[in-house]
């Protein structure tokens, strides 16, 4: 159902795009049911939530993964969303995600611990350093989106509700970025810097939204963090959660590039456009309440 968005501009790279999700999401569907079928094969039992042979468990991993975007299988997502609208964008990285996050909160009590905190933890790595030379926003918010989903990852075989409660905050914060680039048409880092002077209360909240999914006290974003570390701490795992916190510093730099990027006020300069008042503009009340949300959740959070 969303390749007819993906693709619906028509535009080569849009083509190329919906062709390399087809390909990819058919491919890890493909392995789903031959780790379902190898299964059946050694054991007789078809329920794909109680797996219990290796090679069974090793294959829907990777089918998962794939369908996610985890490392090593993330190269198609940064390109899929390259293609895509920014509204496309905000489906692929949020809703599209459900299925699969569903089916590794459903299978992860058979799956193997140590491979998923090994997929986590390069996740988080690729994700950070891939993005630091980025200048397109939504390769940026693609490699945010593999950086989170490590967070998400590292946690579900030992707390599956912590995962879904960082999931859907990733959600609502990654939507409130999305909607906001998607309402000032910013697309590169270099037209971002131009919006301040078009917009200063929405690049305010957007310098924010971006702190908090940057994981900084006292934002939002800091919640999932600061209970991963903790579980994680509990589950004797110290230095994976020391590990994994140094690794967020590599996406905290890149979410500082664009907050002081949407923040920068450029110099006066000329340019051939006809006009350039400042028309009224509609509020948006969406993302009036996912940018309220994305940053004042944690001081009214249960602790």
């Amino acid at each position: 159902a969303i390749l007819p968005l993906i693709s619906k501009s028509h535009h080569p790279r849009a083509i190329e795009a919906a062709t390399k999700y087809f390909l990819t999401q058919a491919a890890a569907s493909a392995l789903v049911l031959f780790s379902s079928m190898t299964n059946a094969w050694q054991t007789g039992q078809w329920d794909i939530t109680q797996l219990t042979h290796p090679t069974s468990c090793l294959i829907l991993t990777s089918a998962i993964a794939m369908k996610l975007g985890l490392v090593p299988f993330h190269f198609w997502f940064p390109e899929v969303l390259q293609g895509s609208p920014l509204t496309t964008g905000l489906l692929l990285s949020t809703l599209m995600k459900l299925p699969p996050i569903a089916l590794l909160y459903m299978t992860s009590p058979s799956l193997n611990p140590a491979l998923l905190t090994t997929l986590a933890i390069l996740s988080a790595a690729l994700g950070g350093w891939m993005g630091l030379n980025q200048t397109q926003t939504r390769k940026i918010l693609a490699f945010s989106s593999i950086s989170h989903l490590g967070w998400m990852t590292i946690i579900i075989a030992y707390n599956p509700k912590l995962a879904l409660l960082n999931f859907y905050l990733y959600t609502m914060m990654t939507a409130a970025v999305f909607l906001t680039l998607n309402t000032t048409k910013v697309l590169k880092l270099s037209t971002l810097m131009t919006t301040w002077a078009k917009t200063p209360p929405l690049n305010t909240m957007l310098l924010l939204v971006l702190l908090s999914l940057a994981g900084l006290p006292p934002l939002t974003g800091f919640l999932p963090k600061w209970l991963i570390i903790q579980e994680l701490t509990k589950q004797d795992m110290a230095p994976t959660a020391t590990l994994i916190s140094l690794l967020s510093l590599l996406s905290l730099f890149f979410y500082l590039r664009l907050a002081y990027c949407a923040t920068i006020t450029l110099p006066p300069h000329t340019t051939n456009h006809m006009k350039q008042w400042r028309t009224g503009k509609s509020t948006n009340i969406m993302i009036a309440i996912l940018t309220t949300m994305s940053i004042m959740l944690l001081p009214i959070s249960p602790m």
